[in-house]
């Protein structure tokens, strides 16, 4: 047996026996794990008393504001999630500066912002003026670790689809799916992924009566109904919490393994086999969904050289109630800082006075800021 294979068997026991309400280790060590449990129930206690308060008390991210991605020609990209996918613009900035320089780690910066709004959900497209950035690679797969994407909400996703066939967009997945009945979790979900025309994937999703959250089945006579979430591919789980639960704050939904051939033609992977963990912030605004592929395991490594005004580069905002304690956790945590420091900016035309934008554990940006 590889150690792929016993990764993935492992990983799917430990969902199963959790969903049965078993620990994975009691399993095998019934007796001696009860004794254990026992003798350490003061601790527990007192770690319930005295440690559990402060965690709570850390700083945390309050909402998800806004989901941005770099595109070259910000025009065309209004024109596209205006017209195919209904997104209305809210506004429109051009920035440039030493504290713009600082925030984003790009010298000599000019970029144009455009906010755009979708139900209650915002976009953020950004075109640098100067200095251009790299492409998207266009041989990317859904595995690679840059991947990432919005799931724009739809009413009927029939007609949603027939919409985005009439402008010829650039598919991803063969055709809509559809969530086969023995997965509970996410049974009757529909699913199709697509690009926009920098090739920034996208997803249309469909909730079902009974899933996702109420507001998706209160949608009067609109089609497209606003973002969900976004998913960002992740090498590891575990890893990934650290930094998004425990670091940020964010907290666990649930999650599930999805496989078959489903999954395998919604992302155009063959033999996908996906781990899917959902995370949702404190208060309004999409959630963040890892999407771990169990297999393949073919999936490239976040380029170490993008920067900010490459294609492939999102940042997701992320408001907070203390920027500085949590840069100081980042910092002890060793993550990856884009900007300088803690950056205080000259206006509040971006939405915010105090930003910093920092790299998750597989390269995905999150600009945190104070508002």
């Amino acid at each position: 047996m590889t150690a792929t294979t016993l990764k993935v068997f492992l990983r799917i026991a430990r969902l199963e026996i959790e969903k049965m309400g078993v620990h994975r280790e009691r399993t095998y060590r019934q007796l001696d794990r009860g004794v254990l449990l026992f003798s350490l129930l003061p601790f527990v206690y007192m770690w319930i008393l005295l440690v559990a308060p402060v965690v709570a008390a850390q700083p945390a991210v309050q909402t998800v504001d806004a989901i941005g991605m770099t595109v070259s020609d910000v025009d065309r990209a209004v024109a596209f999630y205006s017209t195919v996918l209904a997104f209305e613009k809210v506004s429109e900035v051009e920035v440039l500066g030493a504290e713009y320089e600082h925030l984003e780690g790009i010298f000599g910066l000019r970029m144009k912002v455009v906010r755009m709004k979708l139900g209650d959900e915002v976009i953020e497209l950004t075109e640098y003026l100067t200095p251009k950035g790299q492409p998207i690679p266009t041989d990317s797969h859904s595995n690679d670790l840059w991947f990432q994407h919005i799931a724009i909400v739809v009413k009927d996703m029939e007609t949603a689809y027939e919409r985005l066939r009439a402008f010829k967009v650039l598919h991803v997945s063969t055709s809509p799916q559809t969530i086969p009945s023995w997965n509970q979790a996410a049974a009757g979900i529909q699913a199709f992924y697509f690009r926009d025309p920098d090739g920034h994937n996208l997803e249309l999703i469909y909730f079902p009566p009974g899933k996702g959250k109420p507001k998706w089945q209160d949608s009067g006579n609109r089609l497209f109904l606003g973002i969900d979430h976004s998913a960002i591919s992740v090498r590891d789980t575990e890893t990934s919490l650290v930094f998004y639960r425990d670091v940020l704050g964010l907290t666990v939904m649930g999650d599930s393994v999805n496989h078959g051939t489903e999954q395998e033609h919604l992302a155009n992977v063959f033999g996908a086999l996906v781990h899917i963990t959902g995370l949702r912030p404190l208060g309004e605004g999409p959630g963040i969904e890892f999407l771990e592929y169990l297999a393949p395991t073919t999936g490239r490594p976040f380029p170490p050289q993008a920067r900010a005004n490459d294609l492939l580069h999102w940042q997701t905002r992320l408001v907070v109630d203390n920027l500085q304690g949590i840069a100081e956790r980042l910092r002890h945590g060793k993550y990856a800082l884009l900007s300088s420091d803690i950056v205080t900016l000259p206006n509040r035309v971006l939405g915010f006075t105090k930003g910093l934008l920092v790299r998750g554990p597989d390269g995905h940006a999150m600009m945190l800021v104070e508002k």
